[in-house]
């Protein structure tokens, strides 16, 4: 069937996601970086008072009433941002609009596969530095590369570190293309890029409220730019990507800044309480600015321990590819959950299971 699709589709590998556990099934779902907590009470009132009139007509085809509610948030003019379905249609949306086929996708590895992905359908070159030793960012070598677009995830996934601000804005400035600073687990970090965005013109900040918020089913991401650069995007994204319900959730969602704050402060508390316990049993965990871990166990037997977790109904994350093939990467849940997890990797240790 193959002959049907272009070169480039035919030879390239399907993006893989987190495993999803089929309907009735009971799993500790710990592998695709979500919340442990429900959303805003607010936004599920939203929900609920969606209209049948809402649904007959079309969204707004910019998402107003969000983006309005960004800038009160954030501080940015209305003007400078962009929504989309995900923050994955966006970072889709770049590639189209700014690399040509053949042209340059770079990004520092390991992170985010996606941004591979994308630059294949495309068609374009992606050039993969590896990060350096404790995941300092490869300054010299993104800068010589000079990407049609730069992509540096920040947090990153799934390393969990921040890249300083001060790499950032030199990056920035000595680069010819689009630098995407990718921030879709800000809300547990302790800095952001948002400043960049003001001082440089090729900078665009992408955001999700996949993490924070509470809502990855709901498909709602933006990004912060120069007007100019979003003019360009505009002429690429689809018509209404934003559907009405997303809009009406996502803006109450995002002014209930109390709410996700407390959220987010308790996943900081079980993320420190869940890496110290892993520790204890001998893992090796990267400090996280993120609502995940990546650990690497004693005996390095990450696929092992991948494969007796899902048995025991816990799903986390295992990347079987270099730099992590001897590492796991593990959501923070709830208490209880955390709980099960570290009881069950205990036994797993103990040679009990």
């Amino acid at each position: 069937m193959n002959q049907y699709f272009r070169p480039n589709i035919a030879a390239m590998a399907s993006y893989v996601p987190g495993e999803q556990p089929k309907p009735g099934t009971q799993f500790i779902k710990l592998n695709s970086n979500e919340n442990p907590y429900p959303p805003s009470p607010a936004a599920v009132a939203a929900l609920q008072n969606i209209t049948a009139e809402a649904l007959r007509r079309y969204p707004q085809p910019f998402a107003d009433d969000f983006r309005q509610a960004v800038s009160q948030v954030l501080g940015v003019p209305k003007d400078w941002v962009i929504v989309g379905n995900g923050s994955d249609e966006l970072l889709n949306v770049l590639i189209r609009a700014c690399v040509e086929p053949g042209g340059k996708v770079v990004y520092p590895t390991p992170t985010y596969v996606l941004y591979k992905t994308l630059a294949q359908l495309q068609g374009a070159n992606f050039v993969e530095i590896p990060y350096g030793i404790d995941y300092q960012l490869p300054l010299d070598e993104l800068i010589a590369a000079q990407g049609a677009v730069t992509f540096i995830a920040s947090p990153n996934s799934p390393s969990g570190h921040v890249v300083p601000q001060k790499y950032l804005r030199e990056l920035a400035g000595k680069l010819s293309g689009i630098l995407v600073i990718d921030e879709a687990y800000v809300d547990f970090a302790t800095e952001n890029a948002l400043d960049l965005v003001r001082e440089f013109d090729n900078v665009i900040v992408i955001r999700t409220l996949s993490k924070g918020y509470s809502l990855a089913g709901l498909r709602l991401g933006f990004a912060i730019a120069h007007p100019q650069i979003l003019d360009g995007l505009y002429k690429v994204k689809d018509s209404y990507n934003v559907d009405a319900i997303a809009c009406a959730i996502a803006t109450v969602a995002i002014q209930d800044q109390d709410y996700k704050n407390a959220c987010v402060e308790k996943i900081k508390l079980s993320r420190a309480w869940l890496q110290q316990e892993l520790e204890n049993l001998g893992f090796q965990v990267r400090d996280s600015q993120t609502n995940f871990l990546l650990a690497q166990p004693p005996l390095g037997n990450a696929a092992y321990l991948y494969q007796e977790l899902k048995k025991q109904g816990i799903l986390i994350r295992y990347f079987p590819q270099p730099q992590l093939d001897d590492k796991l990467r593990i959501t923070v849940g709830t208490e209880e959950q955390n709980q099960q997890l570290v009881a069950a990797f205990r036994r797993l240790c103990d040679g009990k299971d």
